[in-house]
């Protein structure tokens, strides 16, 4: 957001697509929103479609923010308004109608489903937002499972999706039942199982960044860092001030031998929680494998 520190920065020689462990410095202006510096890194031609864990790109991320302005921008840089992976921006921006309307008019496609097969007019109908499914409606290929293709057929056959936590109480208890199913998968350190039943858990409430920090607790007690850092990542992305996604980041990051990106991700929870031990701990961990292979590069480089 210091935009005369980062022109200041860039003449002087900065990587504009400089990575940390939360991104590029374009994705971290965009999900904060700070339009003026995602169009100052833009000017500096800083990639709008750089990918960060397989599926973030700073277009997404502003529209989490949310930030029409920096969506504005990134798409007149050339941003993919289809993006990559199960998240699209559309289905991002469903209840954010301005900002969906943006992305139809770059061509973004109404008819690419999420994971679970779910339509971006789906989720509009889900999330109550009459007006998204009405822009949607003419825009999106008949689904089959819809007997009676209207918008007010949509809205209705959106009470028998699955993930309909909005209006369905019942699927509520659904998912409680499945996360204590897989806590207690989890305290019996059978980790597969824990998997299976979080990932069925995010098919209905995708919005809970705790099932995220579980799922990537799993993955790291197996030993799959991508994974987890994959979790921890989007949980930190759904709850940035959350200090255990951080932790869950950091520790993913070790199990990967990132050190220095892990020493950051730490002390980010840190800062959050100061008399956090258990970050504490993990950062000194941290700091001491850095120093520990730094000094083994350098003396490996002596002859």
């Amino acid at each position: 957001g210091y935009c005369n520190i980062v022109e200041l920065l860039l003449s002087r020689g900065a990587s504009v697509d400089a990575l940390s462990n939360r991104g590029t410095p374009l994705h971290l202006a965009a999900t904060n929103g700070h339009h003026q510096t995602v169009k100052i890194l833009l000017d500096h031609n800083a990639d709008c479609n750089k990918i960060v864990n397989g599926v973030y790109t700073p277009l997404l991320v502003s529209i989490y923010a949310p930030s029409l302005k920096c969506v504005k921008l990134l798409i007149q840089a050339g941003a993919d308004v289809n993006g990559v992976g199960n998240i699209t921006p559309l289905i991002a921006a469903v209840g954010l109608t301005e900002c969906m309307k943006c992305l139809l008019e770059a061509g973004a496609d109404p008819n690419v489903p999420d994971e679970f097969g779910r339509m971006p007019i789906e989720f509009a109908a889900i999330c109550g937002t009459r007006e998204d499914v009405e822009i949607l409606f003419p825009l999106t290929s008949r689904i089959p499972a819809v007997r009676d293709w209207s918008v007010n057929g949509i809205i209705y056959h959106a009470y028998s999706l699955p993930g309909q936590k909005f209006y369905e109480r019942g699927l509520e208890r659904d998912t409680a039942s499945l996360k204590f199913q897989g806590r207690k998968a989890l305290e019996r350190k059978d980790y597969l199982s824990a998997i299976e039943l979080y990932t069925k858990a995010m098919g209905l409430d995708y919005e809970d960044a705790t099932l995220y920090s579980d799922r990537s607790l799993c993955f790291l007690q197996i030993g799959e860092g991508d994974k987890a850092f994959a979790d921890a990542y989007t949980c930190r992305m759904m709850r940035p001030d959350w200090p255990k996604a951080c932790y869950r980041q950091g520790a993913s990051l070790m199990l990967m031998k990132d050190y220095e990106k892990a020493c950051g991700a730490l002390f980010d929870g840190l800062k959050m929680d100061p008399w956090n031990l258990q970050i504490e701990n993990a950062l000194r961990e941290a700091m001491d494998s850095l120093r520990i292979s730094r000094g083994a590069k350098t003396v490996s480089k002596c002859p």
